[in-house]
């Protein structure tokens, strides 16, 4: 086992090295290029059309209308995609990037952040353009259809790949992974026993994955603001209780991202290429943008226009980073305790309950169980598109039910073993999803630069690109 865990530990830093990080950054540097910044400058439009796209009261017998067909409102769509991504990696993710890299490998989330919100907008537009419908009449997509259908036959084998991945990540860092978070906080905080929370876990979350795409957007499209919006209001509280830290924290931020910082208690000092290297490596384990996980949600979103679904889609970077993981790591920056030597979530909770004393601990524990909840309800829905992929409808049933049975096996276990295969099986995901959108990056631009002249092109409306 030892030697297992040498090997595949060793195969974690190929596939999450430099090559990678560069990869994920280059394609997006890249699509925000083409699209001349498009996702940045429009986001108030993102914004607009999010609220938009809630769901709307039909009166008794009115039927959607053909701009509508999808099984969840597009808002719904981008609360099933954040409900994957904000999850530990907003507050545990954020706390080792500072432990490891140091303040300035904040900064570089936030880079990562912005040129991510071109990687989801194209994931989006090309999940939507490229979509099929099931023999249950559900609109199915994400990677492995965009490039199945949009790269052609010869290419079917790379979707093949990442539908393979994506269903033992899933199974990884959507489900154990999290059960066991959440096991582990509890465990800590209240003393309740892991086999206790990952029953709980196990019953709430078997209830509303059975009931498929449409119930996991219903609970997702509740709890996810509800939740988000209460950890980033009682980060704002301890803000302002801090309030005279918060300029030397964004100092420390943007000077640190460009210098190294010496080393002070716990804290073992980092370089400027550590900085960047955990910044980039955590923010794109937060957001997921180019990992190709959100485009499945999107793809059963209630809308015909690909480029309406991609403002939408982009907010969940922006949401996910610029926000919720900045709301983190200003609270851990203003705690005089951020370099006495601990990290992920107790660092976290940690900084929390030195400003809220007796309160904070559990706001961060009560938030993390509700983040990795949602994500277990995310990723389900994930693992279950790309399993169907391979092996068609009717295998659903059977994806679902072991996905809920492994829910209380993941609290339970040490998962040492499963976070290492779940970190390289997410790797291998972002590599055929990364070679698609390069080369179907085309069709984006060009749908993009015909919607904001007026012109809408629909699916079913060849491209030049389609026809070669």
């Amino acid at each position: 086992m030892e030697a297992l865990m040498t090997f595949l530990s060793s195969v974690e830093g190929i596939v999450w090295g430099v090559p990678m990080l560069v990869l994920l950054l280059g394609v997006g540097i890249y699509l925000q290029a083409g699209l001349k910044l498009m996702p940045i400058r429009k986001l108030g439009l993102g914004f607009k059309l999010m609220w938009q796209g809630r769901d709307r009261k039909r009166a008794p017998g009115e039927k959607k209308t053909e701009e509508e067909e999808g099984e969840i409102s597009p808002f719904n769509a981008l609360m099933t995609a954040l409900s994957a991504t904000i999850g530990t990696g907003n507050i545990a993710g954020v706390a080792t990037a500072i432990f490891l890299g140091g303040p300035g490998a904040v900064f570089w989330m936030w880079i990562t952040a912005l040129v991510g919100m071109a990687t989801k907008f194209a994931e989006a537009v090309l999940a939507v353009r490229y979509r099929e419908t099931d023999s249950t009449g559900y609109h199915v997509g994400g990677p492995m259809f965009y490039i199945k259908n949009g790269l052609g036959k010869k290419w079917l084998w790379l979707g093949g790949a990442f539908a393979f991945f994506g269903a033992v990540a899933a199974f990884g860092i959507g489900n154990t992974v999290q059960s066991n978070s959440v096991a582990e906080g509890l465990s800590e905080s209240l003393g309740m026993p892991h086999w206790l929370t990952g029953l709980i876990l196990m019953v709430l979350a078997g209830a509303v994955i059975l009931g498929g795409i449409k119930r996991i957007a219903k609970v997702a499209g509740k709890l996810v603001p509800i939740m988000g919006i209460a950890y980033v209001l009682a980060g704002i509280l301890v803000l302002i209780l801090n309030a005279d830290q918060i300029g030397e924290a964004f100092g420390m931020i943007f000077y640190h991202a460009f210098n190294p910082i010496a080393a002070a208690g716990g804290f073992a000092g980092a370089g400027v290429a550590m900085a960047i290297q955990f910044g980039v490596a955590r923010g794109i384990f937060s957001n997921e943008a180019g990992l190709g996980s959100a485009p499945i949600a999107h793809a059963a979103a209630q809308t015909k226009n690909p480029i309406r679904q991609g403002l939408i889609a982009m907010l969940g970077t922006f949401i996910d980073t610029v926000i919720v993981c900045s709301i983190t790591a200003l609270v851990i920056l203003t705690s005089v305790e951020w370099s006495g030597g601990e990290t992920g979530a107790r660092l976290t909770a940690v900084s929390f309950d030195l400003a809220l004393p007796g309160v904070g601990e559990y706001v961060v524990t009560f938030a993390l169980a509700v983040f990795a909840f949602t994500t277990i309800l995310g990723w389900s829905f994930y693992g279950e598109k790309c399993f169907q992929f391979l092996f068609g409808t009717r295998s659903i049933t059977l994806y679902r039910v072991l996905f809920i049975l492994a829910i209380p096996l993941g609290a339970m276990a040490n998962l040492n073993l499963v976070w290492v295969l779940a970190s390289v099986f997410n790797a291998m995901m972002a590599i055929p999803n990364l070679i698609a959108l390069a080369l179907l990056s085309p069709v984006v631009f060009k749908l993009a630069r015909d919607y904001f002249d007026g012109k809408e092109i629909l699916p079913g409306e060849e491209l030049d690109h389609d026809k070669s």
